[in-house]
């Protein structure tokens, strides 16, 4: 695990970097599979149900996570761009809206992975940071142990 940034690049956004093991290929099948996606999305002892996930421009995607104390938070996204294994677009519109934008660089046959969030405000960013960056890093984390377990 070799994360390279983690940090508010301006006031409103917060990014993820990480070098993964793997062929941006197989990294980007983990995000745009929702077999696989519901296996690993969230932060450690999450689980994920998935209502509705329609990969394509403007489709939605739809899912309940539970924390480990049984919690349940709805979550709604928009996809806005696909572009196959390289970049995936889409807009967080339920609770803290956001963008998150995640790209998928070649690095020598490893995944060069950054996931950035952006938000309307400093305000909702400062709401969210307070969690999403270790949640981001957990995420992350189950990335990886479902990459392993892909063929």
């Amino acid at each position: 695990m070799a994360t390279l940034t983690n940090t508010n690049i301006s006031e409103r956004e917060i990014v993820t970097s990480r070098i993964i093991d793997k062929p941006r290929e197989l990294v980007f099948q983990a995000w745009t599979d929702p077999k696989h996606l519901a296996n690993w999305w969230g932060p450690k002892g999450f689980t994920n149900t998935f209502h509705t996930f329609d990969l394509k421009p403007e489709g939605n995607w739809k899912f309940t996570m539970r924390s480990p104390d049984g919690s349940e938070f709805f979550n709604h996204s928009i996809f806005e761009e696909i572009v196959k294994p390289e970049r995936l677009v889409f807009r967080h519109v339920s609770t803290h809206p956001f963008k998150v934008i995640t790209t998928f660089e070649d690095n020598n046959g490893k995944t060069k992975l950054t996931f950035k969030m952006v938000f309307d405000s400093k305000e909702e960013c400062d709401a969210t940071k307070v969690y999403a960056i270790e949640a981001n890093e957990q995420n992350f984390d189950r990335l990886e142990v479902e990459l392993n377990k892909m063929k």
